[in-house]
């Protein structure tokens, strides 16, 4: 195989298609696909699904992984010896609420030098973007490293359930109350407030609810009084009440592929340096 084939499959599946690979490489599709064909005939399996997005097949997956090691590994050594080429890229996996609290902060100084992909995807589910190679790295709740990854602890987020409307609740969230009252959700992946209901004993599927994918919006939601809502301990509680004191910490690990690669070492630096600050 060839490191262009390998560079052709990252452009197909970090783009999500042939056409847009071939305007990411300034090549023309039907140079795309002879560059995928080749390397899948080199192999001898099917490494592409050819759907929108595209995707790997689990043979793709491993290649996939190769590819982003390949390129790291390229990038690097062309960095090391002054030769002109790309600006290191490095794709990441980070939960929403810590993205837009300490991680963008934390990444903003190496912005000149690294150019990142970010993957948005609950904590307790981009692991699954590591292990399939569409990250390199990831900020995820499992300390047990990925194969080929470190893991090292970052601290805990801690989360209250809020709510703008305490007179909704006079007497606490007892399991009536939750039953009857909306609750606002960042997605389908997000269990924080149900973990909650199935601790007082409610269904989840019963009280209303609304998703609201954007950690932003999903606070405002909960402060115009759509609902209540899990909020983490850092966001302002202007004019919000806690429903009881208890809150839920999740601990948060940051694992990185086994890569010497300058790029993923700096950023797992600042990362952790960052977390030492911000969490628990």
């Amino acid at each position: 195989m060839e490191l262009s084939q390998l560079r052709t499959l990252l452009a197909v599946i970090d783009h999500g298609s042939f056409e847009a690979a071939a305007d990411e490489l300034h090549l023309t599709q039907s140079a795309i696909s002879q560059r995928i064909r080749a390397l899948e005939t080199s192999v001898g399996q099917v490494l592409v699904h050819r759907s929108r997005p595209a995707g790997v097949t689990e043979a793709g997956g491993t290649y996939l992984r190769l590819a982003r090691q390949m390129t790291a590994l390229a990038d690097q050594a062309q960095h090391d010896v002054g030769a002109a080429g790309p600006v290191p890229r490095l794709s990441i996996a980070v939960n929403s609420d810590s993205l837009g609290s300490w991680v963008l902060p934390a990444l903003a100084p190496l912005a000149g030098e690294i150019a990142f992909d970010l993957h948005r995807e609950d904590e307790a589910h981009s692991i699954a973007l590591l292990r399939e190679g569409t990250v390199m790295a990831a900020i995820t709740t499992s300390g047990r490293p990925v194969q080929g990854c470190t893991a090292h602890r970052l601290g805990a987020l801690r989360y209250r359930p809020m709510t703008a409307r305490p007179e909704s609740f006079p007497d606490g969230p007892t399991p009536e109350a939750l039953r009857r009252n909306p609750v606002v959700v960042f997605d389908r992946k997000d269990d924080l407030q149900d973990a909650y209901l199935r601790a007082h004993h409610v269904d989840p599927a019963v009280p209303p609810r609304h998703h609201v994918p954007a950690s932003a919006d999903f606070a405002s939601a909960v402060r115009l009084g759509m609902g209540w809502g899990m909020l983490p301990e850092s966001e302002p509680g202007d004019g919000l009440t806690p429903l009881d004191d208890r809150s839920v910490d999740v601990t948060l690990y940051w694992q990185q592929w086994s890569l010497a690669t300058r790029a993923l070492e700096r950023t797992g630096e600042a990362v952790r340096r960052a977390a030492a600050t911000h969490l628990r």
